[in-house]
């Protein structure tokens, strides 16, 4: 598979701005600028490049469950992930995932331990240098 975003920036790091557009056509032109990023606690004026990333993880992680889950003879009806992104001093220092799992005839211990796999082993929890950690709970 190959996806290609492109990404246009105008001005300086401060004052310019940018729009992102998906190839899929799930976002075309998304505004993105300093506001955006560092200014801009309620998400209304575009996004920025780190809810994206939380974004692909928290996506990723649900869609690798649901295989975990199915290969281990589970049929999960609802996974709710929510991807909390800490970026600090110009770094992403960790993600936090906090699912709520509805999956019928599963103990909270293969639960856990199933999600858990999961994670350590989601294609863009692989790409990610920074601290991952999960709460998992069934609702």
């Amino acid at each position: 598979m190959i996806r290609k975003i492109n990404a246009v920036w105008n001005g300086n790091g401060a004052d310019g701005s940018g729009t992102l557009t998906a190839q899929s056509g799930a976002f075309d032109s998304m505004p993105y600028s300093f506001k955006t990023r560092f200014e801009n606690d309620d998400g209304k004026l575009g996004t920025n490049p780190e809810e994206l990333i939380a974004a692909a993880i928290a996506g990723c992680f649900n869609m690798k469950l649901s295989f975990v889950l199915n290969e281990s003879n589970f049929s999960p009806e609802e996974l709710n992930t929510d991807a909390l992104l800490v970026f600090e001093e110009g770094k992403v220092l960790s993600i936090e995932l906090d699912l709520r799992g509805k999956v019928p005839n599963i103990t909270k211990e293969k639960f856990h331990e199933l999600s858990i796999e999961a994670k350590n082993n989601c294609p863009i929890s692989g790409v990610l240098n920074c601290k991952i950690s999960l709460n998992a709970s069934l609702i």
